[in-house]
């Protein structure tokens, strides 16, 4: 399927679909460019209709599934808004160099102010706290992720290591399983995956559930598979298109959650957190000149 076709192809199909499937074509065609972005639960929630049927209607477009089906949509739409942006911003300063930068930067932090924003509107007080006291009280905790979310979860160790040596990072997806096997409910895992929907974060929920061990999930979507079965739900914002993995505004918008909630785990022992950041300062200072 070509990707400027996707939209056409609904339509030319759309007598051939069953009524579930039409709310899903209707919604899409209505939505174009805001369906690309949203998680297969919240299709389905929004259309009124089983995950299934938006499996299947991305099935009977020939489309291998739904993640497939997103990449064609943000393909068909990139036309209509992605690539229009971008060459408003350079004809709006093609003569003027230093304008054309400064236009450009204005632009990519509207895009991660709006990330922020939206984070710290999304994310529940509630969960942080629990979240903070679970890494707390916890024996020990190792972070994961993979992809680009791996760098966010050795992020989380690096910060964490200045206040506890119980903080680990495995970024192997063997490795996490292997971990995994042997922890018990006095462990803590904090997993990173912006879709919540990856086969590494399910194979690892599998075998954490088996074994009783709770899991902290950063994710944009708490409906998500993942969302579903982890313990606590830190829901950071930002929305990225399929033809934006791993965008650096994802990744802001999750780091900015880290951040929350390392001050949340320090407020809980202010005295020992100064302590142990002064002891590893004083160390590092020896790799200093």
């Amino acid at each position: 399927m070509s990707a400027k076709d996707i939209f056409e192809t609904i339509s030319s199909q759309y007598y051939q679909l069953t009524n579930s499937e039409k709310k899903v074509a209707d919604y899409v065609l209505a939505n174009r460019i805001n369906a690309q972005y949203m998680s297969i639960s919240e299709l389905a929630e929004e259309c009124e209709v089983a995950d299934a049927t938006i499996s299947r209607f991305c099935r009977r477009l020939g489309l291998s599934g739904y993640s497939a089906f997103k990449l064609e949509l943000a393909k068909g739409s990139l036309n209509a808004r992605g690539m229009a942006q971008e060459s408003d911003v350079r004809a709006a300063a093609e003569d003027e160099g230093r304008k054309d930068f400064d236009v450009m930067c204005k632009a990519r932090l509207r895009e991660s102010m709006a990330a922020l924003e939206q984070t710290a509107k999304l994310i529940s007080p509630d969960q942080l706290r629990r979240a903070a006291e679970m890494l707390y009280k916890a024996r020990r905790v190792v972070c994961m992720g993979q992809g680009s979310s791996m760098v966010l979860a050795q992020e989380a160790w690096t910060l964490f290591s200045t206040i506890s040596p119980k903080f680990v990072f495995i970024s192997d997806s063997h490795f996490q399983l292997n971990s995994v096997a042997i922890m018990s409910s006095e462990d803590v895992i904090l997993f990173f995956s912006y879709s919540g929907s990856t086969r590494a974060l399910q194979d690892v929920m599998k075998v954490a559930k088996a074994r009783n061990i709770p899991v902290i999930l950063v994710s944009r979507f708490p409906k998500s598979p993942g969302g579903q079965m982890a313990d606590v739900v830190l829901q950071c914002g930002s929305n990225e298109g399929p033809l934006q993995v791993g965008s650096a505004v994802a990744r802001i918008a999750q780091i900015f959650v880290l951040d929350l909630l390392f001050t949340e785990v320090c407020g809980l022992d202010p005295e020992g957190s100064v302590r142990n950041r002064e002891l590893v300062a004083e160390a590092a200072s020896m790799k200093h000149l």
